[in-house]
């Protein structure tokens, strides 16, 4: 029997058009689907709007229009966006769809029949922007969630009994896989042993809704209609056969993927509904954090939302997509900018994995005639060929199981450090030095060379294709490789590129981008917001505190801190341009790295307290700062012959100092 797998985003609420906050949970399931498929699952990806609500009601009033109205212009904008993106979803649910308010009714008729439903009426306050009862809130006080003053409402209302099913969640929370990461699962915990009170789920001071079966005075409560999206998509209570079998095929969900605000709905209200209506539970819900940008939570009442087609037009769907899977640890809270955008696109896809596949592929077309070459199995054959097949055997396994752990950036982490490690190889080798040599043995070597690094190339691009499979689909094609989509994940293993494999056509796959993109970009969204887009500048940022100095950014303190350096005083640190070449870790010390860094001149070693923030597989290639006339001085017995450049936030990481535009090894800075 094949498996399946059935993935959701949770259904977007219309009362805000879509931004990277959205884009951001879309893109990961969107990935572990494409993931799925590629493994042999049969898979079902679900995204939708969520339509109903006393908010959308007065959000479309506001705007003189009828709720249907208002909701259909913003679902659309969900639909575009995902398709512009190439989001490979297999349904859009709406909640205003006639098959899922038909299979809501029957939900609510399942659960009344079961006897968890009565009549009451409902005295207290009410968020309307999160639509949420807010138990033990006095009037005036301000919604947990959203800090929005709540109302007071008293109405007729069926009620849920909730309160039934607190042991029987305690015990499914004892299964760590269900709620991730630990900190969400956690929460919940807290939440639901600190008591469970019966919930209100029809509403009847307002229309916009499903009626409730039987009793169409009352409209049923938008979380229960929202939330049963992830069964009536699929089929539940529908009479036709097809759509019960598909029920039947999919459910439960292998993962429900939510942002960490809504938690409480998803793993309170939604097990507990499922519970009552005799239904198995998904088998995981997994909460992401939030994308900051100036700090706080994108949201439309703060003003600060990013608007995704501002980076679709200026640096395309893939960058976006492992921007956000690659910057973010994923259940943490995560920052956004521009210049952490463009900066990542330039040191992973233009300078990493562009520049291998364009060097690559282009030495093969040079010395080979565009045929994949044979590597040699003799003499010329040298343990850093073998080193290279073991790396990428390694990369394979460890990138797989911190992608099921939906631990992304660690997983694409991995990949990166193979390019990183070929990169290293190809420099070390020099294919272009064997390629102007005529022996035998030369050209044996180069051809082990190109294979070696092709080989890899092929690795790392399959690994990457759910994360950007457009690009990625384009270096597979280079390869001679044909569909991307054809390949079979679980059977990658090395040394299956075949030999003498003709390439396509070379063209390069990420074009280095400038400052300007940045500029672009600030300037497409201070037109969209009619307001300037603010900037940190240097004199914003705080210097760092002694306890958080290192060996590598430690600099100088100054004898007072209104005094300043004369122009003849800064020009005697010589800042150059440098490139690792080697990293290693320091034995027994945890902070520290060892790098040797060519500075055009000569090779330094370099000692730098970085350790923490960064691999060192991911530095080898990299240019970075170096304070290059600093006096020498000894760490863990090794000397250390110069300072690199970082800036190092109070309580942050360091952040290694960098460049937009590409700058030749040894330039000095002025």
């Amino acid at each position: 029997m094949s498996k399946k797998f059935y993935i959701t985003t949770p259904i977007y609420y219309v009362n805000a058009r879509p931004h990277i906050g959205h884009a951001y949970t879309t893109i990961a399931c969107d990935t572990i689907a494409r993931r799925q498929r590629l493994l042999g699952a049969e898979t079902f990806f679900l995204t939708g709007t969520d339509e109903h609500g006393q908010k959308i009601e007065r959000a479309a009033q506001a705007a003189g229009k009828t709720p249907q109205q208002y909701a259909d212009e913003i679902s659309a904008e969900f639909r575009k966006l995902w398709k512009r993106m190439g989001i490979s979803n297999d349904d859009f649910i709406r909640t205003t769809e006639d098959r899922h308010k038909k299979r809501v009714q029957e939900l609510f008729r399942t659960i009344r029949d079961n006897g968890f439903i009565y009549k009451g009426t409902y005295t207290g306050q009410y968020c309307v922007s999160d639509e949420l009862y807010v138990d033990g809130a006095k009037p005036g006080d301000p919604c947990p969630t959203c800090g929005r003053i709540t109302e007071t409402v008293q109405e007729e209302n069926y009620f849920f009994k909730l309160s039934a099913f607190q042991d029987k969640l305690l015990a499914l929370y004892a299964n760590a896989e269900f709620i991730r990461p630990e900190a969400r699962r956690n929460e919940v915990i807290s939440f639901v042993r600190s008591g469970l009170r019966d919930l209100s789920i029809s509403r009847s001071t307002f229309s916009w809704g499903i009626p409730v079966p039987d009793d169409p005075k009352h409209v049923i409560y938008v979380w229960l209609d929202a939330l049963a999206n992830y069964i009536t998509a699929i089929g539940y209570g529908s009479s036709h056969a097809g759509a019960q079998e598909a029920f039947k095929k999919f459910w439960p969900a292998d993962v429900h993927m939510i942002g960490k605000e809504i938690v409480r709905f998803h793993c309170v209200y939604w097990p507990a509904f499922l519970m009552a209506a005799g239904l198995a539970m998904p088998k995981a819900i997994v909460a992401h954090g939030w994308l900051l940008f100036e700090e706080s939570k994108m949201s439309k009442s703060r003003g600060n939302i990013v608007r995704t087609e501002t980076i679709l037009d200026v640096l395309g769907a893939d960058a976006l997509r492992y921007f956000l899977l690659r910057e973010v640890v994923f259940g943490q809270d995560g920052s956004f900018s521009f210049d952490a955008l463009v900066q990542r696109y330039n040191s992973d896809l233009a300078n990493g994995l562009g520049n291998l596949a364009s060097r690559t592929l282009t030495m093969i077309n040079r010395y080979f005639k565009g045929e994949v070459p044979y590597p040699s199995h003799g003499a010329s054959k040298k343990a850093a060929d073998d080193a290279i097949a073991e790396f990428a055997r390694k990369t394979i396994r460890e990138f797989g199981e911190l992608f099921d752990q939906f631990q992304f950036s660690r997983a694409l982490e991995s990949a990166w450090a193979l390019v990183a490690a070929v990169d290293k190889y190809i420099v070390e080798n020099e294919p272009w030095a064997l390629g102007e040599k005529q022996d035998e043995e030369s050209r044996s070597r180069l051809a082990t060379v190109l294979y070696t690094a092709a080989e890899a190339l092929r690795i790392a691009t399959a690994l990457a294709y759910p994360v950007m499979p457009e690009a990625t689909a384009k270096i597979w094609t280079q390869l001679g490789l044909g569909d991307i989509k054809k390949l079979a994940l679980s059977e990658l293993a090395w040394g299956q590129l075949r030999l003498g494999t003709k390439l396509g056509e070379v063209q390069p796959v990420f074009p280095r981008a400038d400052k300007s993109a940045i500029e672009r970009m600030q300037k497409m969204e201070e037109d969209q917001r009619g307001i300037p887009v603010p900037e940190i500048t240097a004199a914003e940022v705080p210097a760092p505190s002694s306890s958080t100095q290192t060996a590598s950014t430690a600099a100088p303190a100054a004898a007072a801190t209104n005094n300043k350096i004369s122009i003849d005083d800064f020009a005697k640190i010589e800042l150059r341009v440098g490139l690792v070449k080697v990293a290693e870790r320091v034995p027994k010390a945890d902070k520290l790295l060892r790098l040797e860094i060519d500075i055009g001149t000569e090779v330094r070693q370099v000692l730098a307290g970085i350790a923490e923030a960064y691999a060192p597989e991911t530095l080898v290639g990299r240019k970075v700062v170096i304070v290059a006339n600093l006096a020498p001085r000894k760490l863990r017995g090794m000397e250390s012959n110069g300072m690199i450049v970082a800036a190092s936030l109070e309580g942050g990481s360091p952040v290694l100092a960098g460049f937009l535009e590409d700058v030749p090894v040894g330039a000095r800075l002025k």
